[in-house]
């Protein structure tokens, strides 16, 4: 039984709510039941580290929590001796390339997989908790040596996730559209899109849909599926 424990939401800034205040509740829980005091925060996503940290900093210091900036340190370093890792979102392909670069994927995995350590997500850090990447949203602004992530999970999230709207003039593809067109390659992973609101949790081999909004999951050749808050999702973990 794996002792991964995952947090991945769709967003750290929704409508009506501050910073991560949505999933205030849902974070504390994580890191209380721990004993987590301090979060190792991956600022990578985003080229301002320093500015990024100050933001990740001010809730979590609120809620009792020291902020460490994997960038201030060594890296290697860091995650061997972190209690949690929180990963922010910004740009994936950035966000992924950094990670290769510094050559801490194989390490964070073995952190969160193996020493069962916290793991919490936002956006980028929610798509590179996942087998792979193909389904952000984000432009590839710079190359990864690989679309492969950390593998945490055995599928893919398109954090996000957006309805078409029916008044729209956008004659583009939407969103669904185009990851069906991923799921036409035999090797695709199913996709969980998150509305924002919506949060993923992993518990060892169990994963329920936390939230305040429904998630959208697509498969292989079948019909999209509505997942209301509150689902078990455990399935998915059997890839």
């Amino acid at each position: 039984m794996s002792k991964r424990q995952l947090l991945l939401l769709s967003s750290s800034k929704v409508h009506g709510f501050e910073f991560l205040e949505y999933a205030a509740k849902d974070i504390n829980d994580l890191l209380q039941k721990n004993n987590a005091k301090s979060v190792l925060f991956v600022p990578y996503a985003l080229r301002d580290h320093e500015g990024y940290l100050k933001k990740v900093a001010k809730p979590f210091n609120h809620w009792g929590y020291q902020v460490e900036g994997i960038h201030t340190q060594d890296p290697k370093h860091a995650v061997k001796k972190a209690e949690a890792i929180f990963i922010g979102g910004g740009n994936t392909f950035r966000l992924l390339k950094a990670l290769y670069d510094l050559e801490i994927i194989e390490l964070i995995r073995k952190r969160i997989l193996q020493d069962g350590i916290p793991y919490i997500g936002a956006s980028a850090g929610t798509n590179v908790a996942t087998r792979s990447i193909h389904t952000t949203n984000d432009m590839p602004i710079v190359y990864p040596p690989s679309f492969e992530a950390l593998k945490l999970i055995p599928f893919n999230i398109n954090p996000h996730y957006l309805d078409p709207e029916p008044e729209s003039k956008h004659k583009g593809e939407t969103r669904e559209e185009r990851i069906l067109q991923y799921l036409e390659e035999e090797d695709s992973a199913m996709v969980l899109g998150l509305r924002e609101g919506a949060t993923l949790f992993v518990d060892g081999d169990t994963a329920i849909l936390r939230g305040i909004h429904r998630a959208r999951l697509f498969q292989r050749n079948k019909e999209p599926q509505e997942i209301e808050p509150d689902s078990d999702l455990s399935y998915l973990l059997k890839g």
